[in-house]
């Protein structure tokens, strides 16, 4: 991550579920019978709607992971919450891992998401533990698909908007829900001519990106629904040459549960110096 993300973000960067296989042949000729409509005939199509589908659902749990090699270490930062899909807000409880010593504990960030803007609690760096610090996401080179460790539920839906290829890899399970499988590659300056709340934010990934392309694998129910969304995301690193690949997976489940995410009061938005991590 460069330096100028780190001060956007106001310091260090806040940088899956195991999809179930088929137990035998015949179960899973079954299910890819039953799958296999229209949807699996129109990938590219089916895809680039899939946004519209969880805005049309209204609200579901989430659980987030991020992957990335730093120091020659791979590490993984876990979320999980609740997300409005048509109120566009959620709220994470960000897990960071531990120290390489294994020595010292990290209190969980909770992180709220809006269009525009993120806002963490147990920031650290100086932060009071009852403030918030807001970032302005639309500012961040990646858009805040990896700088605040979880990628928003709804952005990570959106980037389907610019699928360019895709193909439908089968029907499978996961966690006990019948799926369809596609694989693709989505654009993501064209996502952002096709989103809505997220086009400022993905604009900004499509210019700050090693490259605008994302590669990626997304599991949809019956009804059109995500399930599970896993991007690949590459940038620029400023402190070593060549670039640094991110694998981000969202897994969404329990459709319409309640999600009242409310933001910060201005009173409550740490306005004061952040130290750098």
């Amino acid at each position: 991550m460069t330096e100028r993300q780190h001060r956007q973000a106001g310091g260090s960067v806040v940088v899956t579920a195991v999809l179930m296989a088929c137990a035998c042949a015949t179960g899973c000729s079954a299910r890819g019978a039953a799958l296999d409509d229209g949807r699996a005939a129109d990938p590219v199509g089916t895809l680039r709607r899939a946004a519209d589908t969880l805005v049309d659902a209204g609200s579901s749990k989430a659980r987030t992971s991020m992957e990335m090699a730093t120091g020659g270490t791979r590490v993984t930062i876990r979320g999980e919450g609740v997300y409005d899909y048509r109120g566009r807000r959620g709220r994470l409880k960000v897990m960071l891992p531990q120290d390489p010593a294994g020595t010292s504990e990290h209190r969980p960030i909770t992180e709220l998401l809006a269009p525009g803007a993120l806002f963490m609690k147990n920031r650290g760096a100086g932060v009071p533990a009852d403030k918030w610090v807001r970032v302005d996401t639309t500012a961040l080179s990646d858009g805040n698909l990896v700088t605040g460790g979880a990628t928003d539920p709804l952005a990570a839906a959106e980037v389907l908007r610019g699928t360019r290829t895709a193909t439908y890899v089968g029907a499978t399970e996961l966690a006990g829900t019948e799926v369809r499988h596609y694989r693709g590659t989505a654009d993501l300056a064209a996502a952002a001519k096709g989103a809505g709340a997220n086009r400022s934010v993905l604009a900004a990934a499509a210019k700050g990106f090693a490259t605008a392309a994302v590669p990626f694998d997304v599991y949809l129910d019956d009804q059109g629904r995500i399930r599970k969304i896993r991007h690949r995301f590459s940038f620029v690193n400023g402190q070593r040459p060549g670039t640094v690949a991110v694998a981000s997976t969202t897994l969404l489940f329990d459709f319409g549960t309640a999600a009242d995410v409310r933001l910060p009061a201005a009173r409550d938005i740490y306005a004061g110096k952040i130290a750098e991590g």
